[in-house]
């Protein structure tokens, strides 16, 4: 199969090509390196451009002729879609719609769409099963469901169209070999922030919200390692490779952890002690969000290799001490 992997030189689309790279696919990344980074991209050929810049996509889509798309390229800050909603549906919503729109054009009928947990908003049900209306409650996660249901009609109305929309709760961890991992100027990912503050990079790490209805007033979140969720990548694709009707599923573990327990294991796996303080909470956070995964073990095979809190925080630490190496190689 030939791929092309929008947003692919970033965070989790670089493991996605590592992934891809290691099947022995042929694979071309497509990103503007907003948040990415050319040296993330381990295989393949990579296009620096925009999702916006249709007539480059069109020219990209046209001579490559992918069999299915991948597709990354968003952003993804809550906080920040909530003080710029704009930003969020140009990018997530009105992108998507350009990439879309060009692959009907060119005849690309598969994709594999990186959705979010963020559509279900605060879920009635935990663990949160596929079926939960979806109810974001920030603009992130409307803009994605925004494409979900783009994606949903489009596969009505032609049935030759057909995608897998995998809804992602909290990634983390990075690859074992310390090649790729996150490299974002202003993560607000909680793993990496306890990381940056082990590592001296941050003075002290901020907890946001400690009135939460959990156990210890902290949010309580699903953490998969971003290796396993390039699998569940891999699966889709195979899925839908083999003539699966379009599908929706849940990317997590199926337990989660307060925000102070992730915190007491990067103290463990790093041996150091940081600061931390409490504050307010942020816009747009819901206290509990749980995947009910039990939809991709069955439907898709899918069999996660690394549910373990301490082996995902292990492989971002080691990431956080030697990423240097590449971040300023080029």
């Amino acid at each position: 199969m030939k791929i092309l992997v929008t947003g692919g030189a970033g965070y989790i689309g670089s493991h996605m090509v590592k992934l891809l790279g290691e099947r022995s696919l042929d694979t071309l990344t497509y990103d503007n390196l907003s948040t990415g980074n050319k040296w993330a991209v381990l295989h393949g050929d990579l296009v620096v451009a925009d999702l916006a810049d249709k007539d480059t996509l069109r020219g990209v889509v046209k001579a490559f002729r992918p069999d299915a798309v991948i597709h990354f390229a968003a952003s993804i800050v809550v906080p920040e879609s909530v003080q710029n909603p704009l930003k969020y549906y140009r990018n997530n919503t009105a992108n998507t719609l350009n990439l879309i729109e060009t692959m009907v054009e060119f005849g690309v009928k598969k994709m594999v769409f990186s959705s979010t947990a963020s559509v279900y908003g605060i879920p009635e049900k935990s663990p949160v099963p596929e079926t939960e209306y979806m109810r974001p409650i920030n603009p992130y996660g409307s803009a994605k469901m925004m494409t979900e249901l783009v994606l949903r009609d489009l596969s009505f109305a032609d049935d030759s169209f057909r995608y897998v929309s995998l809804r992602y709760f909290n990634v983390a961890g990075s690859d074992a070999k310390c090649r790729i991992g996150q490299a974002y100027k202003e993560s607000t990912h909680l793993i990496t922030r306890a990381l940056k503050a082990a590592n001296g990079e941050f003075s002290k790490l901020e907890i946001f919200g400690t009135d939460y209805p959990t156990s210890d007033g902290t949010c309580i979140r699903d953490y998969i390692h971003v290796d396993d969720l390039a699998d569940a990548h891999i699966k889709a694709l195979e899925y839908l490779d083999k003539g699966g009707k379009s599908e929706v599923f849940n990317c997590g573990y199926g337990h989660g952890y307060s925000v102070k327990e992730v915190i007491n294991v990067v103290k463990k796996v790093t041996g150091i002690d940081f600061p931390v303080e409490e504050g307010a909470r942020r816009e747009g956070d819901p206290p509990v969000i749980v995947a009910d995964s039990a939809k991709i073990r069955r439907n898709l095979g899918w069999k996660p290799l690394h549910d373990d809190l301490q082996y995902i925080v292990r492989t971002a630490w080691d990431w956080e001490k030697a990423k240097g190496i590449m971040v300023f190689k080029n």
